[in-house]
């Protein structure tokens, strides 16, 4: 049954050129579309959006407004596109929206998008994850604002942890967003990227630190469309990650003996330069292990073992699970049980040639024919539409001949004998 569609996009942080081929393609689609003129650039809309569309500034809606909107979708089964700026996910208010939309006789969908604080580390060529000094990333947002914040989630108490931060919606209130950064360990020497409006045409970035962030901020009257990125790991160094180390192996590549070597040497004076932590109390004189410890330390490290290989298993399932699908993308058509259809944008991907399914040798016990027609047929997921993938132009199919059976070997001639019974009769 055609129904109607609402979508949920994340248009990214401002440029209209990263919003992701999904997103786009979902505006382009679109009846109706629905977007932030305040926090997403017009080109975002204007470059993807049909000529027909209608388009509503969701600045000046209310929740019931735009579920008005929705009804209409459901009613008239219309495909409307509700553009977010940087990621759904984040502050878009999308939970109720999508919460009462799925309640509707509509198809439902979020579309993620490129998040305001991934485009500014991408600005200023920052890993917000540097190897041993910050391996984690809070997002969070000040307190005291329209929205109450929940018990325990105050900035003071995230940045005791003392890792990288981005802070959303704080802007306004910066000087007190300094004091609680500060009672929580941070000192004024830290470093902290301001970036406003990231990626638009007025972008502007400011490196500055914890001590001199009010003063920035009220030199350039940034109060609005502002994010905070503030930890070590803006300026340090860190050390190379391992992951692509010759000494280091996975599953896809092996490691070189001597770089290993080394490798492991470099981790070894690492943990000696670190103080050690004197124990709190003094070492038991180590027993021999009776039987019933041995018993207990043999059945351990069989399941251990056991479960090493479960972990292996469920892994190789996951690759062949991937095989799986990408088949299925491919060979849909071909298959008695019903698969996800593949979406009309990426078909044409796949031409005949991917398509066609090797030769398989005919059961000597079926009847032999001369020739055998296969078609394959793609559908697309959205229009309905199919489109045949053939191995010939003139035809729009692709034949293939049964293979002949093997000859028969040639026999010396023997001694004439009896003539054999019917049922002792050879081929």
């Amino acid at each position: 049954m055609v129904t109607g569609r609402i979508s949920f996009i994340g248009a990214g942080p401002g440029a209209a050129d990263l919003i992701t081929v999904r997103g786009a393609k979902r505006i382009a689609e679109a009846d109706i579309v629905v977007w932030a003129a305040s926090l997403v650039t017009p080109e975002c809309v204007q470059e993807h959006a049909r000529s027909d569309a209608e388009l509503v500034d969701s600045s000046r809606l209310t929740h019931e407004q735009a579920l008005e909107i929705y009804r209409r979708a459901e009613r008239d089964k219309l495909n409307v596109a509700r553009v977010h700026s940087g990621d759904p996910s984040l502050w878009g208010a999308v939970q109720e929206q999508y919460d009462s939309a799925i309640k509707m006789n509509l198809e439902v969908e979020i579309v993620p998008g490129v998040a305001a604080f991934s485009a500014a580390a991408a600005s200023i060529g920052r890993e917000l994850t540097v190897p041993e000094v910050a391996q984690s990333l809070v997002l969070t947002r000040l307190e005291g604002g329209k929205t109450p914040m929940p018990d325990g989630e105050k900035v003071r108490e995230f940045a005791k942890h003392g890792t990288t931060m981005a802070l959303f919606l704080s802007a306004a209130r910066t000087g007190q967003l300094v004091e609680e950064l500060r009672a929580g360990g941070y000192p004024d020497d830290t470093p902290v990227l301001v970036a406003y409006k990231v990626t638009w045409p007025d972008e502007l970035l400011v490196r500055s630190t914890l001590g001199q962030l009010e003063a920035d901020c009220k030199k350039h009257k940034l109060w609005r469309h502002t994010l905070f990125i503030i930890g070590k790991g803006l300026t340090a160094g860190g050390t190379r990650s391992h992951l692509y180390h010759a000494g280091h192996f996975h599953t896809f590549r092996k490691a070189d003996k001597e770089a290993r070597r080394a490798l492991r040497a470099e981790r070894s004076s690492r943990r000696a330069d670190k103080p050690q932590e004197p124990d709190p109390a003094p070492a038991k004189a180590e027993t021999a292990p009776t039987k019933a410890e041995t018993a207990k330390a043999d059945v351990a490290a069989a399941d251990a073992a056991t479960q090493l290989k479960e972990s292996d298993a469920a892994w190789w399932a996951v690759r062949d699970w991937q095989e799986t699908a990408r088949g299925a993308a491919r060979f849909g058509a071909n298959r008695s049980i019903p698969i996800r259809q593949a979406d009309e944008s990426q078909s044409e991907l796949f031409t005949a040639e991917d398509a066609a399914e090797p030769e398989q040798a005919a059961p000597e016990t079926a009847a032999p024919q001369a020739e055998s027609t296969v078609t394959t047929t793609r559908t697309a997921a959205k229009t309905g539409t199919a489109r045949k993938s053939t191995g010939t132009a003139k035809s729009g199919t692709t034949k293939r001949k049964a293979p002949a059976k093997p000859a028969a070997k040639s026999k010396q001639p023997a001694k004439r004998k009896p003539a054999a019974k019917p049922d002792e009769q050879s081929e």
